[in-house]
């Protein structure tokens, strides 16, 4: 038989814990909309919590790869784009010495295609030595390698230089010709230069497709870390939604509930009149 008390209301104790609970779940998911996040501190879940934070630690780290490997991208375009220049130079320099070596031509005519070769020559050098992107350059023949970050631990990718410099494709600053049969040797001098300054260009586009290749694959590496951090720690919006209105439902019973067990002891007042 249940006690008549007025000091001791065990429904209501009962209604009370109730209403609390039902309050602490309510909270617990109104912070989760808020955030959108069912894990958002490692009270929530610790071992979850910490495997998340080292994996956005690793995906934000991703982010100083991607600049360093664009980076290596950008040294290898403008190294390209001298190279395409150098090509261009030594193909007009094979025009002037294949003129040049004409028996026919007079002093005066000889001595200007002589002087736009050597012209041509110059500005190889000028190209290769202004092909930097900020401060670094991969074909003045000054370092041997670059190397960028390949992965957030610190491992590294290497390119190798190619140097384009007159040196670099068999020529010199003091490369020209004298006469008419000196300027037919110089054709096929020049015809080597072009063969080496085309492979050393042909290997540089390798090595900027490798760049590409794994600045791809650290992309989709990061959004796949990024994913499953997500999978640990994002709530599922719909279904908080559904169990907010269900708990707001809930409390508002709850409320009522407590209200009737606050009522009961009146009840022992009718007892003595």
């Amino acid at each position: 038989m249940a006690l008549n008390s007025i000091n001791t209301n065990s429904g209501a104790m009962i209604a009370l814990q109730n209403l609390n609970s039902t309050n602490s779940e309510l909270q617990v998911t109104q912070q989760r909309i808020n955030t959108g996040k069912k894990i958002g501190s490692a009270k929530d879940n610790g071992a979850i919590w910490a495997t998340a934070k080292n994996q956005s630690a690793t995906s934000s780290s991703i982010n100083a790869v991607k600049d360093s490997l664009q980076r290596g991208q950008s040294t290898i375009d403008v190294a390209l784009a001298a190279g395409d220049t150098v090509t261009d130079l030594l193909g007009k320099m094979k025009e002037k010495a294949l003129a040049a070596s004409d028996t026919s031509l007079n002093t005066a005519s000889f001595n200007a295609l002589k002087a736009d070769f050597n012209s041509l020559r110059d500005q190889i050098t000028k190209a290769v030595s202004n092909a930097k992107f900020n401060g670094a350059s991969i074909i003045d023949g000054k370092t041997t390698k670059l190397s960028y970050l390949a992965n957030s631990d610190g491992s590294g990718i290497t390119v190798n230089s190619k140097t384009l410099s007159l040196a670099g494709i068999g020529l010199s600053t003091t490369t020209t010709f004298t006469t008419a049969a000196a300027a037919k040797t110089m054709i096929t001098t020049i015809d080597t230069a072009l063969q080496t300054a085309t492979n050393k260009l042909a290997s540089l586009g390798t090595s900027s497709t490798g760049l590409d290749t794994h600045l791809t694959f650290v992309g989709k590496l990061q959004d796949s870390l990024d994913a499953g951090v997500g999978n640990l720690i994002d709530a599922d919006l719909a279904k908080e939604s559904a169990k907010l209105q269900a708990l707001q439902t809930k409390q508002q019973l709850g409320i009522q509930a407590l209200s009737i067990a606050n009522q009961s002891s009146s009840s022992i007042l009718s007892l003595f009149r």
